[in-house]
């Protein structure tokens, strides 16, 4: 058996902290398979919202759901929001602040689109931040970081720069990469929002 891949390894992480019924967000929907991973963990119960600035990404998306969770009322639990990432925190109702179980990134650019619409960290950091606001105490943050195409650099640069500043005594923060390929390979970083000391679940 091999390691995860960083994309099966975020599902991982956040397959052990998501429960039916849970409020979860896709801050990067692409074309739906994150969306659709996480409306199936929250179940009939929970709520999924998920982000994107490219109309043929939320139609691509919307298509996937619709025919993937057809029967579940899948679709329905999902809400696909044409803004974004940055505007995270304003756009999702305010039960959402300190509720949220679990907020996904999965940075870069849309397979199959034009690969100059790309995430950058003008809006990604915001994002990030508002997504700290979002989580309640155990619940997880994952980005998924693209060094290789133009731009993804300085943006994965800034992001893990941004992780490491974050207060140990608040946040559990894990870097996931293979170290012995190009430094150009995609890598993950998961961010926990740790529980009060004393507190159990």
């Amino acid at each position: 058996m091999g390691f995860l891949s960083i994309l099966s390894c975020a599902h991982k992480w956040i397959e052990g902290r998501v429960r039916p019924g849970d409020t979860v967000i896709d801050a990067t929907v692409g074309n739906g398979v994150d969306t659709i991973f996480l409306a199936r963990l929250v179940g009939s119960r929970g709520r999924v919202y998920g982000f994107d600035i490219q109309p043929q990404a939320l139609e691509t998306a919307r298509t996937r759901l619709e025919r993937e969770l057809d029967g579940s009322g899948g679709a329905q639990r999902v809400s696909l929001l044409l803004r974004s990432h940055a505007d995270m925190a304003a756009a999702v109702p305010g039960e959402c602040l300190g509720r949220t179980a679990a907020v996904m990134f999965n940075l870069g650019y849309l397979p199959g689109a034009d690969p100059e619409v790309i995430t950058v960290p003008a809006s990604t950091l915001p994002a990030l931040e508002a997504a700290l606001l979002l989580l309640h105490e155990g619940g997880i943050l994952t980005v998924a970081l693209y060094p290789g195409h133009d731009g993804g650099a300085s943006e994965a640069q800034a992001v893990e720069s941004w992780a490491a500043g974050l207060p140990q005594e608040k946040w559990s923060v894990l870097c996931y990469r293979f170290i012995n390929s190009a430094a150009r390979s995609p890598y993950l970083i998961g961010i926990e929002k740790k529980k009060p000391r004393g507190v159990l679940k």
